[in-house]
């Protein structure tokens, strides 16, 4: 078995966090796990994405190949488009329908979620909406987490454990907003 993702997005929206709970989640399953980041200018809203590579063999390398994503996971639809070549006919891809508007020239939401929506295999989801349901706005990341984990090879239950562990210095209220937009993602499909 060998499961590549792409996750995507701008800085302050949670994908290192989605990554680690996912690669933390494969490793406490057993599976091998090998992981690259980019993080450009993220704290000033730039481009971030990880490469994360699960399998139940060895990893070689950190980077997916060209046509070899499972799985393209974006916090925000623009994001989602920069990969697209990366991904495997057969994977889905699964980006929030919320942009984050940190360009003067962001093209029109629109005519880029048709653009989204007419790929094979491809789901948009109001992350922000389900986030807020959730407690807080700031859960997108989790509510596309919930989301993803219908087609990752790990127990969704392994995920809550490291969503969890991720946020329990914040409270256990925060916890209970993070796990909640989790499921609402899973349920969203």
């Amino acid at each position: 078995m060998k499961y590549d993702v792409i996750l995507s997005g701008v800085g302050g929206q949670g994908v290192l966090s989605v990554s680690a709970i996912i690669a933390s989640g494969a490793m406490a399953e057993g599976l091998n796990v090998k992981q690259s980041e980019v993080h450009g200018m993220s704290q000033r809203g730039g481009a971030v994405y990880t490469n994360l590579r699960l399998s139940d063999k060895t990893i070689y390398s950190d980077l997916i190949p060209v046509g070899g994503a499972s799985l393209i996971l974006s916090m925000e639809p623009l994001e989602c488009l920069r990969y697209l070549d990366y991904l495997n006919p057969e994977g889905q891809l699964l980006t929030s329908s919320n942009p984050e508007l940190n360009i003067d020239d962001y093209p029109d939401l629109g005519t880029l979620l048709g653009k989204i929506r007419s790929l094979r295999h491809a789901q948009v989801i109001d992350a922000r909406k389900l986030a807020l349901e959730a407690g807080s706005g700031r859960a997108a990341n989790m509510v596309l987490a919930g989301a993803a984990s219908k087609y990752l090879p790990l127990n969704a239950e392994t995920m809550e454990d490291y969503i969890r562990k991720i946020f329990q210095h914040k409270g256990d209220k925060i916890v209970e907003i993070n796990l909640k937009a989790f499921h609402l993602g899973r349920r969203s499909q």
